[in-house]
């Protein structure tokens, strides 16, 4: 898939926000459409099924976080990346943004060529079409790489697609010891400059979700997690 076959679309309610990320990422290639709220956001992902989304989160009429839950409730945007580009730095913030199934959460402001290289990061693995098994049963709990599902006795669990990249890559290997730097590479790529805590915190999310015992099963992380 070439830049000119993906497309983005940007979500904010400040006009020179819009022009400024728009002109950039065009001129890589890409098709790039807006929107200038949430309401109108959810609307023009269903009708365009982008490949990439980049959004605000506080905006008019509908915010980011509410528009990002109801994108990922339609099936066909499951694989949509969605990534938030917002002055709201917050630890909260942000993982209401990840809660809401977000993949990256990006602050600003941010340079132009630095905001081009996270993009180009956040599509490699379209690009890349990185083929892997289809499934994994690790510790009672059957991992569907392909449609994005876990299922823990039973019960389907949802993640948001950064959680699930993450989970799916500690339980592929049980007992190896991840670097943060393997993990930063494997999941949001090496070109993708993220807080130190980025990892901390998705990890404490699966931990609620999938359970302790799970991560004291597979040992799979090379820093220290507290039980």
């Amino acid at each position: 898939m070439n830049n000119q076959e993906i497309t983005i679309l940007l979500v904010d309610d400040e006009p020179d926000i819009l022009e400024i990320v728009g002109y950039n990422l065009s001129q890589e290639g890409y098709r790039i459409i807006k929107a200038n709220n949430g309401k109108e956001a959810v609307l023009k992902a269903k009708q365009e099924i982008p490949q990439l989304i980049i959004m605000d989160v506080m905006m008019p009429e509908m915010d980011g976080i509410e528009a990002c839950e109801k994108i990922r409730q339609f099936p066909e945007l499951q694989n949509t990346i969605i990534t938030f580009l917002t002055a709201r730095s917050e630890d909260y913030s942000q993982m209401a943004g990840f809660d809401a199934g977000a993949d990256d959460y990006i602050p600003k402001p941010i340079k132009p060529r630095i905001l081009v290289s996270k993009v180009k990061a956040l599509l490699r693995r379209i690009k890349e079409n990185i083929e892997v098994s289809d499934t994994l049963n690790v510790g009672g709990i059957e991992i569907n790489r392909e449609e994005y599902k876990i299922v823990k006795e039973g019960e389907e669990i949802f993640l948001p697609r950064k959680e699930f990249e993450l989970f799916y890559l500690l339980a592929s290997k049980p007992g190896k010891v991840f670097t943060r730097e393997e993990i930063l590479d494997k999941v949001w790529g090496n070109e993708v400059i993220v807080g130190g805590r980025t990892i901390d915190v998705h990890i404490r999310k699966l931990r609620e979700k999938i359970g302790d015992e799970f991560f004291k099963t597979i040992k799979g992380v090379g820093y220290k997690i507290e039980f």
